[in-house]
């Protein structure tokens, strides 16, 4: 990331729509990272902020342990903006008081805000908001004036104009608050005074420039799944440094149909790679003969993936660095404030350290999967893999309920072959954010052809989400389901009955197992 992009610094309090917030900074064409709240005072002043965004968080700013940060980030002279805890924290260090509520206010509420404001400029007078709070602020601290009020929350906003200080006790960053886009807006152009200079064309040139500054002469190695993170930070380095790139494709048998010869051919012949691609598909398989347990099943993957990385290392020689396709929610989720870490940091299948790389190349760690896709389009990936679906590490095995086998294998190949086909006919294959087949272990009584059959059943699934954490399961046309049914017990040998989870995240997961 280079010094001269303006840039916004959003500090983590906790707060469930942290990322969230960083999304909504980065699409108003402003850089920004998201860092815990205890960042010293040194690092932030070295980081030339053009702004500090407090986050939300679930704590009350009165409670002992409560999280702060350091005073001193008022003294600096640089705008900031609080939201919900963020801004009633800001209340409680600068003199005024925040007290529990009598009355909490959840969800969509209506908001009375003042138009000459800095935050509600070309804003209405009235507006909806999401509210998400059980405290509030009683009194603002001096200096500040009341900008925007509800019927239960005397303070739903404030601004100490002179010194650039704003807070809002709702959260602008969800799409629930009808105008909070324009409310962000106005903060990070009219109160820190940015351009907008974030552009994925610039990153592109930037970050393209740096990996040659940083790779010299040296050799890289990337492990390459043709998942859409891999594959924009392979041909990123590929721009960079040419054939001093070599990329590990590691085909294990439980790919889609035809994926790995399309993975070749587009990293090979499109971009000139240096690709080496391991077809290890007896291999895994038989790791896997009589694996029942989802458990087992993705241990085993993962251990025979590093086997296979060990295999290919030791053949290339020495190899400098290690290209991993890790993105921001990666760095986020392994922990940077207050909230616990969701999951460890991981890209390549937990790569054993004694493989000996100087060190790690991950040209994709400040974006989100969003900003993934449009990076890729530049730099000419075909839209086709750049919207690939999400696929689990281990394949189709985790969509192979109970043992796997070959013949299972090429069944349900064959069955989400039909159901992508179809989705993109039916201009479905945007819209959902992700869609599958799984082949359950249940079998069932059917006739086809004037006989009894006794066959396997396969579940469609098809889920629409903005974070993944949570889904609901996606309204598909029954017109659509019928064809898609009508095909696979039509085209797939052992079919014979087809069902459709209609099952949201939570309870269910995405994936069956």
């Amino acid at each position: 990331m280079k010094a001269e992009h303006e840039k916004i610094l959003i500090l983590d309090f906790g707060g469930q729509y942290s990322q969230l917030i960083a999304r909504r900074v980065r699409e108003c064409s402003v850089y920004c990272e998201l860092k815990s709240c205890r960042t010293t005072l040194q690092e932030i002043e070295k980081g030339a902020y053009r702004g500090i965004i407090f986050s939300g968080g679930p704590n009350s700013v009165y409670e002992e342990g409560a999280p702060r940060c350091d005073e001193g980030i008022f003294r600096l002279g640089i705008p900031v903006l609080g939201i919900c805890y963020g801004a009633q924290l800001m209340a409680h260090m600068l003199g005024g008081a925040v007290q529990s509520s009598e009355v909490k206010e959840y969800g969509k509420t209506e908001v009375d805000c003042m138009t000459s404001s800095v935050l509600f400029h070309n804003a209405s007078e009235q507006s909806i908001c999401w509210m998400s709070h059980t405290d509030y602020i009683e009194k603002a601290p001096y200096g500040f004036k009341v900008t925007a009020k509800t019927d239960h929350c005397p303070t739903a906003a404030m601004e100490d104009y002179q010194r650039r200080f704003f807070g809002v006790q709702f959260h602008p960053e969800v799409n629930h608050t009808k105008e909070g886009t324009l409310y962000l807006k106005n903060f990070l152009y009219n109160a820190c005074g940015c351009t907008g200079d974030w552009k994925m064309s610039s990153f592109v040139e930037d970050t393209i420039e740096e990996l040659r500054k940083k790779i010299g002469k040296k050799k890289v190695f990337c492990a390459l799944s043709g998942g859409v993170d891999s594959s924009v930070a392979a041909v990123l380095v590929h721009k960079a440094v040419g054939k001093q790139l070599t990329c590990v494709f590691v085909d294990h048998g439980l790919l889609r149909k035809d994926e790995g010869d399309t993975v070749e051919r587009v990293f090979r012949e499109q971009f000139d790679m240096n690709l080496i691609r391991v077809n290890a598909q007896e291999r895994f398989l038989t790791r896997l003969q009589g694996v029942s347990d989802p458990n087992e099943k993705r241990k085993i993957i993962g251990e025979e993936f590093i086997r296979v990385f060990e295999d290919e290392s030791k053949k290339l020689g020495a190899i400098d660095f290690l290209c991993q396709g890790t993105i921001y929610p990666d760095v986020v989720e392994s922990g940077t404030g207050e909230a616990a870490a969701i999951k460890p940091h991981h890209n390549v299948g937990a790569l054993p350290e004694n493989i000996g790389f100087e060190g790690l190349i991950e040209p994709l760690r400040y974006l989100f999967k969003d900003e993934v896709r449009k990076a890729g389009l530049e730099l000419g990936i075909p839209e086709f893999l750049v919207w690939r679906q999400p696929f689990p590490g281990p394949g189709l095995a985790v969509r192979i309920i109970g043992d796997i086998t070959p013949e299972k294998v090429h069944t349900l190949q064959e069955a989400d072959a039909i159901m992508r086909e179809e989705f993109a006919a039916a201009g479905l294959d945007k819209s959902v954010h992700q869609y599958f087949t799984v082949l359950t272990n249940v079998r069932s009584v059917g006739v086809m052809g004037d006989g009894r059959t006794y066959d396997h059943t396969i579940a469609l699934r098809a889920v629409t989400t903005d974070d993944f954490m949570t889904a609901d399961w996606a309204r598909i046309p029954y017109d659509v389901l019928e064809r898609i049914s009508v095909r696979i017990i039509n085209e797939v040998p052992h079919i014979n009955r087809i069902v459709y989870d209609i099952t949201s995240k939570p309870p269910a997961t995405i994936e069956w197992e």
